[in-house]
């Protein structure tokens, strides 16, 4: 058997290379970090998502001393969604860091437990979105789907 299965990231320097709206994204999703409770780890994520109707819902990151009881920003805004806003699907989603005390990797990528719910969530709305991963320091860096960050995730369906 052979699986042939095709991860492409894009690298931006700077956000020239987006729509309006992306850049909207983008913009709130920096802005999210501000409402990072991260206490211990003190690294601040912030996530955004894009809705066809031009919506944006945002996530951060809240951490809890009872760990793993925390959740990470993307899922705080995909779980947002999925409670109040399917009727319009999610066209992109953005995470960017910023933290004090640590230097952030050059690629930021969500955590797997992230990418699986992302991955559940492109099978909801029969649809994948955008992943834009972003710091100041190293760019953009831009997947057409779930499946470049999280290609062998679990599929029951």
């Amino acid at each position: 058997m052979t699986i042939n299965k095709n991860i492409e990231l894009k690298h931006f320097d700077n956000n020239d290379s987006f729509i309006e709206s992306e850049k909207s994204l983008i913009e709130k999703t920096v802005e999210a970090t501000y409402s990072s409770y991260a206490p211990f780890s003190k690294f601040y994520v912030g996530a955004g998502l894009l809705l066809e109707n031009g919506e944006i819902i945002t996530g951060s990151n809240q951490e809890n001393a009872a760990f793993p009881s925390g959740l990470c920003a993307e899922r705080v805004a995909l779980n947002a969604y999925a409670h109040s806003k399917l009727d319009s699907k999610i066209v992109a989603l953005a995470v960017t860091a910023r933290s004090e005390h640590y230097k952030i990797p050059q690629l930021l990528s969500p955590c797997g437990a992230c990418l699986q719910v992302m991955s559940e969530m492109v099978k909801r709305q029969n649809s994948d979105f955008k992943l834009i991963a972003f710091t100041d320091e190293n760019g953009y860096y831009v997947a057409e789907g779930v499946a470049s960050f999280l290609p062998f995730g679990f599929d029951l369906a």
